[in-house]
């Protein structure tokens, strides 16, 4: 078929895309509960199926949480191996490509690997292909050494050279893996991963939940959501719990999620007499419920964060919030639920801070803070319409 000119071509793809529906690779570590899976599998659940397809690459072989659900949604889990062993990796990476495909979009979300994923993708001939931001290791990097300088360097020549598209979670995290001139870029912009909100408007038996996990009713419960590895700073956590239960005999902290200092932080526990205060969860599908029914308080001393979904979840239960000042002003949604600690503050100040936040945790109900969530960039509905909108936009003038 010959096509006179653009307009043509732009009409072809009209009809071709209502013929068959988008074709999205996305390429990830492992469909774990972290945040950007979360915020993946909220999309795969909410898109237009009929419309969009999605499948995703890993680098694991291992089963991950979300694996089921998202082949039970019509997608594939396409295990590419061995990404420390580039000329493997991409020998595995094209073979996919061909096998599993034809790709309309690859949507890259492995930080400075993407710019490796891409110039693959790009040698494959995807027109489309995304880079995104979701986590600011700017002050980790700035102390890499040589052979990692290196890598950095190379790996964001490859994204600005490759990528038709740079999304980024939050600003702060915009100029990791774009250049500093990123505003005056066309292919660059912010898109905030969404939240769905459903479950929030969710009544929940508090007793039942706390009876659940072996939390007393009367507890005042902290809770905390994330991946049991340095960047959630954990220790510093127990420290500032340890804090607290000189001052709050009633205290009692909701540790959910897993990782490989699990076994470390619970080593730490019994050190600092706390094992009768704290209760390891593990991974779980009912965040949500939990935040809702057992938590009083969220706490999140991160080292770094690209935004934190979790701490848009814990404001949509009503909680407040004490987080480290290194996550995004953008997560601050409603204001009087969240106050920000520097790092470099004690963990007695911290305790103060909690202690604090919990006094005045009456002034504003879940029912005055899940409308204003509601209405927000963070609600996935949103997110999923602005996410859309850049996958068809582009597929048409392609």
């Amino acid at each position: 078929m010959h096509y006179t000119d653009s307009t043509d071509i732009k009409a072809h793809n009209q009809i071709s895309t209502k013929q068959r529906p988008i074709r999205i690779l996305h390429v990830v570590g492992g469909m774990n509960r972290g945040g950007v899976e979360t915020w993946l599998m909220n999309v795969l659940r909410h898109i237009d199926r009929d419309r969009f397809q999605m499948d995703f690459v890993v680098n694991t072989e291992k089963p991950c949480p979300y694996d089921a659900e998202a082949r039970s949604l019509g997608s594939k889990i396409i295990p590419c191996l061995n990404p420390a062993k580039p000329w493997l990796y991409a020998r595995n990476f094209k073979r996919i490509l061909r096998e599993y495909g034809p790709y309309d979009i690859v949507h890259s979300h492995v930080h400075h690997f993407s710019g490796y994923v891409l110039y693959l993708a790009k040698q494959a001939g995807v027109q489309i292909r995304v880079a995104h931001s979701h986590n600011d290791t700017s002050a980790i990097d700035a102390k890499a050494g040589f052979h990692r300088r290196l890598y950095l360097t190379l790996t964001k020549w490859l994204i600005d050279r490759y990528a038709t598209i740079g999304l980024a979670a939050s600003c702060q995290v915009v100029e990791v893996l774009f250049n500093q001139t990123w505003k005056t870029d066309s292919r660059c912009r912010i898109l905030y991963c969404g939240v769905d909100l459903t479950p929030f408007r969710d009544i929940v038996d508090s007793v039942a939940v706390r009876a659940e996990l072996g939390i007393p009713a009367d507890a005042f419960v902290i809770g905390h959501v994330g991946r049991f590895e340095e960047q959630k700073n954990h220790r510093f956590l127990i420290d500032i719990v340890a804090e607290i239960a000189k001052r709050e005999p009633n205290i009692h902290l909701l540790l959910i999620g897993d990782g490989s200092l699990r076994s470390e932080i619970q080593q730490k526990v019994i050190q600092n007499g706390l094992v009768n205060r704290v209760t390891f969860a593990g991974l779980r599908p009912d965040i949500p419920q939990l935040m809702l029914g057992a938590m009083d308080l969220f706490l999140l001393p991160s080292i770094h964060e690209a935004l934190g979904l979790v701490l848009i979840e814990a404001q949509a239960a009503g909680l407040p919030c004490v987080f480290s000042d290194v996550v995004p002003e953008e997560a601050n949604v409603v204001k009087p639920l969240v106050r920000q600690v520097s790092l470099s503050h004690s963990a007695s100040d911290w305790a103060e801070a909690v202690i604090s936040a919990r006094s005045g945790a009456s002034a504003i109900t879940q029912a005055d803070t899940l409308p204003v969530l509601e209405n927000s960039h963070f609600n996935i509905a949103v997110s999923l319409q602005k996410l859309t909108e850049v996958y068809e936009v582009n597929f048409m003038m392609n």
